[in-house]
């Protein structure tokens, strides 16, 4: 688990980006073309998915920086 911390880091990182943005430009009426499959179930789902997506940023990020060990 030691040697993914810096990668599950930086993947929390970019999934938090990716959602915070992608909120930010949905209010304007722009999608980001790669995440435009979860507007396919409605407004509600997409935003109710992307919150998801932050929520699991912040928690991979959470993972990425605990120390297990206890040392």
């Amino acid at each position: 688990m030691s040697k993914y911390k810096n990668l599950l880091t930086i993947l929390g990182f970019l999934l938090v980006v990716t959602g915070f943005l992608s909120m930010i430009v949905s209010v304007v009426g722009l999608k980001f073309s790669f995440l435009l499959f979860l507007e396919s179930w409605g407004s509600l789902v997409g935003f109710v998915l992307k919150l998801f997506i932050i929520m699991a940023g912040f928690i991979l990020t959470y993972l990425g920086q605990t120390n297990f060990s206890g040392k």
